[in-house]
């Protein structure tokens, strides 16, 4: 009953805050950044919602927790000092001034102004449509089984709500309503998430007695020629807290903040909400040892363990009903806050970076604004009958299009930020190795080595880039002028 009450609730906010954006929403640059006026508060939280979705309370937590038992913490520390503080400190400042400087929207806009490219951004904005596609996929799919879980629902109907939900309020209020909704879902978060590990381990005994049994149970339920090594184990913390700096959903949020002067607070607020939304998913992830065995595990019906359902499952049992509601809420605006990025970034690739022109000649008015939300709502029903039809594994979804992006843009981007060196050539030859590596890798390896394709598709451009640029034509002095002016 609570959890039909509160989500009712929650759909009715969000949609009076899509309206609302709407109202707020005249231009391109309104609908994709907010005007670039929002402060450090709610681009800090958008960061971190972002960041985080029904992928890691549903997938990642599920899997790693049984899989690396105490291990597992290792990645919510990268997360939170590479992946948010890292970032803000790093990148935020001069993204803020240099997309600015080159009066720039989108990460393909960026390298094509930034090199002197023109066929750059082109295929940049390709890479984002076709392999955020799948990321998308993967979050309606976390959330899907949590509805299932919960409500009893067919996971079906439950992909239908959310695309209805998460496409009125995006298509309708852009950048706006998704930086509102963003400091309310993170909010819910916060909360929630502290709280979830509070009973879960109360429950086995208490939180230090329940961290010691999970160390020893580990032993027991993964044998030790099962146990991920330790190169397994920096290539996921290396893929998911350094990835976070090249995907164009994350980079973004750098240029949305009002003025540079403004991040150092934005990177303080990050951090501490991914310290405890990381910490918090993989704490409830690992104790399912504590829960569960090899043998009560839930299982898929070949007979492997379902690791998309053990977090849902462990839940269902241990929590009472309001938090249970809650912690539905919580998933969900982890999910809606990642989801509605993806799509704004995507269908962004379409109308800003491929629509050969903003503005109507005839009447002067802003038809990207309408090509976006047309765009957005499209691309959110290509996400369900993906998520519904083709992948099986949120895990394995997640890590291909996340190390493709990250690979494919992490080289020119960073380069591109502080080397006034890095030439054309260099740009496309960063790119092309970085997709083509994780694609390659990704097949060679297979799905369960993911997070190592993914790490060696952004390390090989990394290499490739100053390599290329040392024997290639150097940009021209005009270019570098304007974009490093005022860094």
């Amino acid at each position: 009953m609570w959890s039909v009450v509160l989500l009712v609730v929650f759909f009715v906010i969000m949609t009076g805050i899509g309206l609302w954006g709407m109202f707020r929403t005249k231009t391109l640059g309104d609908f994709f950044l907010g005007g670039r006026t929002l402060g450090p508060w709610l681009s800090a939280i958008a960061y971190g919602t972002s960041y985080f979705s029904a992928v890691l309370f549903i997938g990642f937590a599920g899997k790693q927790g049984w899989l690396f038992g105490l291990n597992a913490l290792w990645i919510a520390l990268g997360n939170c000092l590479v992946g948010a503080l890292g970032a803000w400190l790093v990148l935020g400042r001069r993204t803020r001034i240099m997309t600015q400087n080159l009066d720039t929207m989108t990460m393909p806009e960026f390298l094509q102004e930034r090199y002197g490219a023109r066929h750059l951004k082109p295929l940049a904005a390709a890479i984002i449509f076709f392999f955020l596609l799948p990321y998308s996929a993967s979050v309606f799919k976390g959330l899907g089984h949590l509805f299932e879980a919960v409500f009893q629902i067919p996971y079906e109907t439950a992909l239908l709500l959310m695309i209805g939900f998460t496409g009125v309020y995006l298509v309708l209020g852009g950048y706006f309503a998704i930086a509102m909704t963003d400091l309310i879902q993170g909010i819910l978060m916060f909360g929630g998430a502290l709280a979830m590990v509070w009973v879960v381990y109360q429950r086995a005994g208490g939180f230090v007695a329940g961290i010691e049994k999970v160390g020893r149970l580990y032993q027991e339920h993964v044998p030790a020629s099962q146990q991920p090594s330790v190169i397994t184990v920096l290539s996921l913390v290396f893929m998911t807290s350094f990835g976070p700096w090249a995907l164009p959903q994350m980079v973004q949020k750098f240029y949305a903040i009002k003025d540079g002067s403004q991040i150092r607070r934005a990177a303080t607020v990050s951090t501490v909400f991914s310290a405890v939304i990381g910490f918090s998913a993989y704490l409830v992830g690992i104790a399912a040892h504590l829960y569960f065995n090899p043998e009560t595990l839930p299982r898929l019906a070949k007979g492997g363990i379902n690791f998309d359902s053990i977090v849902p499952t462990l839940l269902v049992q241990v929590l009472p009903e309001l938090l249970l509601a809650i912690i539905l809420l919580l998933v969900l605006s982890a999910s809606m806050s990642t989801l509605s990025s993806l799509v704004l970034v995507s269908s962004s690739s379409v109308a800003i970076d491929l629509y050969p022109g903003r503005l109507d000649a005839t009447t002067g008015k802003d038809r990207s604004v309408a090509m976006m939300r047309f765009l957005s709502a499209i691309f959110i029903i290509i996400s369900y009958f993906i998520s519904r039809y083709q992948f099986e594994f949120i895990v394995t979804l997640m890590s291909l299009s996340w190390g493709a992006v990250a690979g494919s843009f992490i080289a020119p981007y960073i380069y591109g930020l502080f080397w006034k060196g890095g030439t054309k050539v260099a740009a496309y030859s960063a790119m092309l190795s970085g997709l083509l590596t994780e694609i390659g890798l990704f097949f060679m390896l297979g799905p369960a080595q993911s997070p190592l394709a993914a790490s060696g598709a952004m390390l090989v451009p990394l290499i490739v880039f100053p390599i290329v640029s040392l024997v290639s034509k150097k940009p021209e002095n005009t270019i570098i002028e304007e974009a490093f002016k005022g860094v």
